[in-house]
């Protein structure tokens, strides 16, 4: 019997009736299958474009526009996208039973793979929202008395500054932020700027391991050495960096960090991932506050009431899916598509990278400005002539325009992008 003739007496489908989409072959298990049969270095399958063909097909974008803002957030393959509602139907069956008795203790699995992804501890993962919630759990879990300072630099990404400047309304702290080069790429030169803040104030530190504005690196590891033998902690905002190009927990060796994985992961949107080390965990006072029974428990910071089981769970499948491309291949695909449109649009002096070339100071996400053209005026020009989406960035030091594609991002759009610009560039818009 046809599976569809199967469906129609089973369920009840009418003639004509779409069949659900996670009922047909999955196409990321398809796209998986195929990338299996290809072999060679990180860098070599990262100019295979059969290989990424297979990657973009696991993709449901819509091709009419070109998605150059993945920082913001990004698509999830069609496997993501089907889990979800998948566990999502399930949970309308009876949400008091099949959400929460038989979801949401799945949790633990998904909790497991993190961890296992990370190089962490499964009890020093906690299952958030995005990376803001989990920063914010840090930023105002941390006891501060007025007069303590906060430091960090100017280019932390603004949400995590208006938390701290909240605290210093309600709290009496003090914010103290400082500049870095654009681009930075020197990490003693960086360790020393944090370094020569420090005072006798001085409690807690806020670093990026990734920028958001110019998808600047910074040496976390070095920075935490060097804060903890000042006894001074660091929240590290990892928002931009995990699945995005490969390392794990070890080489941070940071006490908090936070990231969003509805970014480079794939995941469902409104997922996200907070580390704390273990022996930090008691100390760290919740968002939401939680039983006195889980003090040493990560999950005290879930305790923020009904929420979709649907989401977390999923977050498996975005794991199956990033670990099925592997993270090298992943990083040096992302640096690829890099270099691929700067290299087209660099070679005229009236371009400015905000961006370092180096691979150890930059990955997939790229910050440029035509000198004499307006980086918000530009960014409206590309959508509205062009339907390509990008982000303006405005800065106190500078602006530009943020390139962020993906591993679904076909080297033709990259090649309408650029075009796009160097029109711009001769003639203006």
């Amino acid at each position: 019997m046809k599976r569809i003739d199967f469906l129609k007496r089973a369920g009840g489908l009418t003639a004509g009736l779409a069949v659900a989409p996670w009922l047909h072959p999955s196409r990321a298990a398809r796209s998986l299958e195929a990338m299996r049969d290809y072999s060679g270095s990180p860098e070599e399958i990262a100019r295979n474009e059969d290989y990424w063909q297979h990657v973009q097909q696991a993709f449901t974008v819509d091709r009419s526009l070109i998605n150059l803002n993945n920082g913001g957030v990004s698509p999830s393959p069609a496997d993501v996208q089907a889990a979800m509602k998948r566990h999502l139907d399930y949970s309308n069956e009876a949400p008091v039973y099949t959400m929460w008795r038989v979801l949401e203790p799945q949790k633990e699995g998904v909790r497991q793979r993190l961890a296992r992804a990370f190089g962490a501890d499964t009890e020093e993962i906690a299952i958030v929202r995005n990376s803001s919630e989990g920063l914010q759990i840090c930023q105002l879990g941390i006891d501060l008395k007025p007069g303590d300072e906060v430091l960090t630099t100017n280019q932390d990404y603004p949400r995590m500054i208006t938390t701290f400047q909240q605290r210093e309304r309600r709290d009496g702290i003090r914010l103290k932020q400082f500049s870095i080069p654009i681009p930075a790429e020197d990490d003693d030169e960086i360790v020393r700027r944090f370094e020569e803040q420090i005072t006798s104030d001085t409690r807690l530190i806020l670093m990026c391991h990734m920028i958001n504005i110019t998808g600047q690196i910074l040496p976390v590891k070095k920075v935490v050495e060097m804060a903890r033998s000042y006894d001074i902690p660091v929240i590290v905002d990892g928002a931009h960096t995990f699945a995005h190009f490969d390392f794990d927990a070890g080489d941070l060796n940071c006490d908090y960090y936070a990231t969003s994985l509805h970014k480079w992961l794939f995941a469902p949107h409104g997922t996200g991932m907070l580390y704390v080390r273990k022996e930090k965990i008691e100390d760290l006072w919740p968002l939401m506050a939680a039983p006195e029974a889980l003090d040493s428990d990560i999950r005290k910071f879930e305790e923020f009431g009904t929420h979709p089981v649907a989401n977390f769970l999923a977050i498996g499948e975005a794991l199956t899916f990033h670990e099925g491309i592997g993270p090298k291949r992943k990083e040096a695909r992302m640096k690829y598509l890099n270099d691929y449109w700067i290299d087209q649009v660099i070679d005229s002096d009236r371009v400015h990278l905000h961006t370092s070339r180096n691979p150890k100071f930059a990955c997939g996400i790229a910050t440029f400005q035509i000198r004499g053209v307006d980086s918000g005026e530009l960014v409206s020009h590309l959508w509205s002539r062009h339907k390509i989406l990008a982000t303006p960035i405005r800065h106190e030091e500078f602006e530009g325009v943020r390139i962020t594609p993906n591993v679904y991002t076909t080297l033709g759009e990259l090649d309408r992008f650029a075009d796009a610009v160097r029109v711009v560039i001769r003639n203006g818009i």
